[in-house]
């Protein structure tokens, strides 16, 4: 199916509810009313419930409860308050794909978050859009999903969702990928433009004529988080490791080929933590 064609489809690009849109908004200023932001969240019960439950989960390991929006974000920080709450949305959008694993593809999604931004800070790139753009980096599978069912069956029973190979897969049978299709939802939310660029970009962060670093970031650290899924020996790690993007970004890839890295959840495959990432659905 073409790239249009999928995108026409109904409900493959859900609208984006009233208080995510609002917090779309406070992307482009520089100063945040956090108290104004908190309120544009409790508006939404549904969402707050969800935003609540997840980070009050093992995942995120907080030393106290949180138990309102404005709680949250003094305890976590908007940054990730905000982009836990549009992950809520975009499960809510969808949660019927009986072929997909929702609990595994939102705790990679999670994790992939949490390295982008453990990634940006020490270069200096912005750790909010990293933040934010890991989390929602793979939506466009969902979408693809949502779209043409069969044709997605047909391709996970050959290259898995979270197979390192998966981009490559998809741009072979359908000429696209998730990031081409995740970066038009991410348009139509209207998401700032280094977002959009950066999930577009993110498997091939330097070969176009947009320079996203965030792509870059994006890239490893979604590398990283499939080859947790994957259960990839150490050895298979230090081989698949994206050196030319590391190189031109100056990361340490010491970083992210160890097996203990801080951002990385060490116990995703625990019934609790599999009940934390499906909050997002």
């Amino acid at each position: 199916m073409q790239l249009e064609k999928l995108l026409k489809q109904p409900q493959a690009l859900p609208s984006a509810p009233k208080v995510v849109r609002k917090l779309i908004e406070t992307f482009e200023q520089e100063e945040v009313d956090v108290l104004k932001a908190a309120g544009y969240i409790e508006s939404d019960p549904v969402l707050t419930a969800k935003l609540l439950k997840l980070a009050n989960s093992s995942f995120f390991g907080l030393h106290r409860a949180v138990t309102t929006a404005r709680d949250a974000i003094n305890v976590m920080g908007l940054i990730k308050v905000r982009a836990l709450v549009i992950g809520a949305a975009l499960g809510d959008s969808f949660h019927m794909l009986g072929t997909v694993n929702l609990n595994q593809f939102w705790r990679y999604s999670l994790n992939t978050a949490n390295l982008s931004r453990y990634l940006a800070l020490p270069i200096r790139i912005d750790e909010n859009t990293a933040f934010t753009a890991g989390l929602i980096h793979g939506i466009g599978e969902l979408v693809m999903h949502v779209g043409m069912p069969e044709a997605m069956i047909d391709l996970d029973r050959s290259v898995p969702m979270l197979d390192l190979k998966r981009a490559t897969a998809e741009r072979g049978v359908f000429g696209y990928s998730y990031a081409d299709v995740g970066a038009a939802l991410a348009r139509e939310w209207n998401f700032p433009k280094k977002m959009i660029d950066a999930v577009q970009h993110q498997n091939a962060p330097f070969d176009n004529d947009v320079y996203e670093p965030i792509a870059g970031v994006i890239h490893i650290a979604s590398w990283r988080a499939r080859a947790q899924e994957l259960e990839l020996r150490p050895e298979n790690i230090i081989s698949t490791y994206p050196d030319p993007i590391g190189l031109v970004l100056g990361i340490d890839p010491d970083i992210v080929v160890g097996e203990e890295i801080p951002a990385l959840n060490r116990h995703d495959r625990s019934e609790s933590d599999s009940e934390s990432a499906q909050e997002v659905t």
